[in-house]
């Protein structure tokens, strides 16, 4: 049964959860490494889903779902989460997270792109300019302004929140058509990368006492940037007939996030990066109205 009330109150929960991720990952990386980070946050995410999963009912999915496609999924896990984010955390690592979160927000992008490329959808003119003013705005970030200088704090930092952006669009490229249930195909997915996770630690081979507030940090970017908050966003999308206007509710994210990240970590927000997520997220509003717009006189 629809519920736009409640449609609503899940999906700004979702919105602001991701919106405090940015910090989360900042606060986590002065005691862990990336994949250590990534490690702890997939095995609490993977108990949360587990015990998602086994209230609805779903957990006797599982085997079943896997071996239908194993090398599929296999894969999938393999790109989400284990290589996505690794590679973001990464770039926060090299990043300030003022820059590292509002470049990643251009995935919505990448997927244009890719979907024309390997579904063979059409770029409408609405796509063309929501990848003109999004990297745009990716290199007014990137450049913090100085565009023609072409000038990068970390161009490796740079180009890893970037080609996040690829794995990320791929990954739900090679999602579009899996008709297995969301949150267990997500739980397959953690299931998969947890070993690899763990033997990419033990290759790494760096210390593993932290202090308990670094614990809690990695297990809550797990719980809310994996996890939890995916369902939540699900089950917004779930209960309303309004998708379009609930998907509006994503672009409020990297504002708070922004805020939260000079009030909490100290960082310090440029004009330059206002002024380039505005551009990005400018674009993908453009974007998502046009489109709504058609629909709706079809």
């Amino acid at each position: 049964m629809k519920n736009e009330k409640r449609a609503l109150m899940l999906g700004l929960a979702a919105v602001l959860l991701w919106s405090t991720v940015a910090t989360a990952f900042k606060l986590t990386l002065l005691e862990f490494t990336p994949i250590q980070m990534l490690s702890v946050a997939i095995f609490s995410s993977s108990i949360a889903l587990i015990i998602i999963c086994y209230l609805q009912g779903k957990l006797n999915q599982l085997s079943m779902v896997f071996f239908s496609r194993p090398l599929y999924y296999l894969l999938l896990g393999l790109i989400n989460p284990l290589a996505y984010y690794l590679i973001l955390f990464k770039s926060y690592d090299l990043l300030p997270a003022s820059q590292a979160q509002p470049l990643n927000y251009s995935w919505a992008i990448t997927l244009t792109l890719m979907a024309a490329l390997f579904l063979g959808q059409k770029v409408r003119f609405q796509d063309w300019v929501a990848c003109f003013l999004g990297y745009s705005g990716v290199l007014v970030i990137a450049t913090k302004g100085d565009v023609l200088a072409l000038e990068f704090d970390s161009p490796l930092g740079v180009s890893l929140a970037l080609f996040s952006t690829l794995l990320w669009a791929g990954y739900w490229i090679l999602n579009a058509k899996n008709k297995a249930d969301p949150v267990v195909g997500l739980l397959l997915g953690f299931l998969v990368a947890l070993p690899f996770s763990i033997g990419l630690c033990l290759y790494e081979g760096g210390s593993w006492d932290k202090s308990i507030q670094g614990w809690l940090a990695a297990s809550y970017v797990g719980l809310f940037e994996m996890g939890i908050t995916f369902v939540l966003w699900l089950s917004a999308l779930k209960a309303t007939d309004n998708t379009a206007k609930i998907s509006t509710l994503i672009f409020i994210s990297p504002f708070i996030s922004l805020v939260l990240l000079a009030y909490i970590i100290g960082e310090t927000i440029h004009s330059s990066t206002l002024i380039g997520l505005s551009m990005i997220v400018s674009g993908l509003i453009f974007q998502q109205i046009m489109r709504s717009s058609v629909i709706s006189t079809k």
